[in-house]
């Protein structure tokens, strides 16, 4: 079996998408390789398309308990058997597969890495022939990542004890160069392929919305009430606010759950379930959740506040729109989130295997990715173009721009799949403010935070301000006719610049920075620039409803007819899910719905055209899902009329029927032809 016919046999895609071909094909070859691709890229395939061919097992080390079960169950509806072990399992479970894998009745066997150090699975893996070890979420080997886990360091003694070296596959979403030797190296990997993909997910659009805290939950409520029938995420910085906004929607009529790590494995468990199989429709989590879904048809992300790195926050964005379909992911912020990461980060855990200095060079690190983060949300580029920029940075090994001038030069071209392209910019002279709030750090000695530097400035008569005297300063009430939030707005972009330092630690203290002593210079000039938002951030939005002249999939015209053919679908798909106990996503993906919608197939061979649609797929469920589009109006074509396969796949399919069902397959010819991706 070659790889292009495993992938449509299992996976019913007619080619690859960008850089799977070329990482299976090097993995086939007996090649290690290090794939860096970008939540939604499919990964996955990469591995498991070697898997179907090699003869032996493949391992598949994966973090999370959940996300294990759910791949498990996705291949075994494909038609490729695959397990999993797991503490969560009883004795009987794991000797069941233990066996099945070595007979060879497995093609993959899922394991977290805490498993790989058992001698119980050592004894296993050393009677057992291995063809592919695969590391997913590689980048919690290094203490560079966003989510190191001191598990992954032994999987490269594992893998080096083995009797016979596999080949080894190492899978992650974001790594800078940094961490991907940091892979190289902890794992063992040997001459590897490396392939970074293009970092770019065009089908996201991206909206970043300045706004106050006590606006927030009223946003979100309106925002899932009006797309109640779609999934999403909301992610939140503390697991209080995870918990508040959650009760808030339920109080609204909102089917939500919550999830993080203060919840029992349990309560986590059910929470996650309850959000794949559909029976609520908002998951509000703290980044606990990023690695444990594997839902492709979330349609939004909402992050209430902001993530502590540009990776953390496009792998969590990332969760929408793995089925190639257009989703929304917006970032509500204000400054007041930039000082709880900054506290936060001063609090983090440590790591015992590092010196003091290391210790203090990756907080340096931690700090560097949260600058990134915050001029992501103040640019006034393209946002799109931000994040590719910073990746293909990253991933040359170059320092990316962490400014708040990275994508500011006006010379990206509008993308029309992000709220800064949609809008337009205005500019604010703030040079006499500046000016101000510099004299005002100097005249309290460098010794206080943004909030008195605030109160001073705007002359406030609070006792903690006139006890200490500093109405006597020469700085104090000179901005007094001046919002407070726009001090603070001038304030922080001070501190992005250069001219401000501000600390970390539990009280921030506001500081000069590098370039403080261009605000005294005869010439100096500062002014803040701001998205002014032609796209209203009005909760109804819907993701379709914008880039309509774009020529993007979101001003793609669906006729109501396949509209309503598609909500049909959804309810068949929902209800053969709950039938079997598994997530309506995985019985088809909305992409193979859609897919169903518009060609409305009523043959084995026009069904397998429909992207996603596979050999097991098509016995499981075809003769169903058939069955309604064939019942759906008088106006459903027939089946010598309904459009056809045009790939070679489907025309092989179309002639295997023909000739079983005396059916001339010149019937099925149509001058549409269509590129399937997977």
């Amino acid at each position: 079996m070659t790889p292009l016919e495993a992938l449509r046999r299992y996976f019913g895609h007619e080619s690859f998408r960008p850089g799977q071909e070329e990482l299976v094909d090097a993995i086939l070859a007996g090649r290690d390789v290090l794939g860096v691709m970008p939540t939604g890229a499919g990964k996955s395939v990469c591995f498991q398309v070697p898997a179907a061919i090699m003869p032996e097992l493949t391992i598949v080390v994966s973090p999370l308990i959940s996300l294990m079960r759910d791949q498990v169950d996705a291949l075994v509806d494909a038609g490729l058997p695959a397990a999993c072990i797991t503490g969560a399992q009883d004795s009987e479970q794991q000797d069941e597969a233990f066996s099945r894998a070595a007979r060879g009745d497995v093609r993959l066997l899922y394991v977290a890495p805490e498993r790989l150090e058992m001698a119980r699975f050592r004894d296993f893996a050393a009677r057992t022939p291995i063809g592919l070890v695969t590391v997913d979420e590689a980048h919690c080997v290094s203490q560079w990542g966003q989510d190191f886990r001191s598990s992954y360091l032994g999987i490269g003694d594992f893998i080096a004890a083995l009797p016979h070296r596999p080949v080894v596959a190492a899978f992650t979403a974001t790594a800078t160069e940094r961490v991907r030797r940091d892979i190289v190296a902890l794992l063992g990997l040997r001459d590897p392929h490396v392939l970074v993909t293009d970092f770019d997910r065009p089908n996201l659009y991206f909206d970043v919305i300045p706004m106050d805290s006590r606006r927030r939950r009223g946003w979100i409520a309106g925002y899932a009430l009006a797309h109640r029938d779609e999934s999403g995420i909301v992610y939140c910085t503390t697991r209080r606010q995870t918990d508040d906004v959650a009760a808030m929607l339920r109080d609204r009529g909102v089917k939500a759950v919550a999830y993080h790590a203060g919840m029992s494995p349990a309560d986590r468990d059910r929470a996650q379930r309850d959000f794949v199989t559909d029976r609520a429709s908002v998951a509000v989590a703290t980044n606990a959740f990023g690695m444990g879904i594997d839902k492709s048809d979330v349609r939004y992300v909402i992050h209430h506040g902001i993530p502590a790195s540009l990776e953390a926050y496009y792998q969590e964005a990332g969760r929408a729109g793995r089925d190639g379909e257009p989703a929304r992911c917006t970032l509500l912020w204000n400054e007041s989130d930039v000082v709880t990461r900054r506290r936060l980060l001063s609090q983090g855990e440590t790591n015992d295997r590092l010196t003091p200095e290391q210790q203090e060079d990756v907080l340096a690190g931690h700090r560097r990715l949260l600058d990134v983060m915050v001029g992501y949300c103040r640019t006034t580029g393209c946002l799109h173009r931000y994040i590719t920029r910073y990746f293909e940075a990253e991933s040359a090994g170059r320092a990316a721009d962490t400014g708040v001038t990275l994508g500011m030069d006006g010379s990206d071209a509008r993308c029309g799949m992000c709220s800064n392209c949609e809008g337009e910019v205005s500019s604010q002279d703030v040079t006499d403010i500046a000016v101000a709030v510099s004299r005002c750090v100097h005249d309290l000695g460098q010794r206080f935070g943004a909030g008195k530097v605030v109160a001073v400035l705007r002359g406030s008569t609070a006792r903690e301000v006139t006890d200490r005297g500093f109405g006597a300063l020469p700085s104090y009430g000179v901005l007094s006719s001046v919002p407070e939030r726009t001090i603070r707005d001038v304030l922080s972009q001070m501190a992005a610049d250069g001219l401000l330092r501000i600390s970390e630690g539990r009280l921030p203290v506001v500081g000069f920075g590098p370039d403080a002593a261009r605000t005294a210079s005869p010439g100096f000039r500062y002014e803040i620039r701001r998205m002014q938002r032609r796209v209203a951030a009005e909760p109804w939005m819907r993701p379709d409803s914008v880039g309509a002249d774009s020529g993007s999939s979101f001003g793609a015209v669906v006729s109501s007819d396949d509209e309503e053919l598609f909500s049909r679908l959804r309810v068949l798909r929902r209800d053969i899910a709950s039938e079997i106990g598994r997530p309506p996503y995985m019985v088809f993906s909305d992409r193979s719905l859609r897919d169903m919608a518009r060609i409305r197939p009523l043959t084995d061979a026009q069904f397998l055209a429909v992207d996603g649609v596979g050999q097991a797929k098509l016995a499981r469920y075809g003769r169903r899902f058939m069955r309604l589009i064939a019942s759906f109006g008088s106006d459903a074509p027939s089946a010598g009329a309904a459009p056809p396969p045009a790939d070679r796949r489907s025309r092989d399919a179309a002639s295997h029927a023909a000739s079983s069902s005396g059916t001339s397959p010149s019937r099925m010819s149509s001058s549409r032809e269509r590129t399937r991706t997977q």
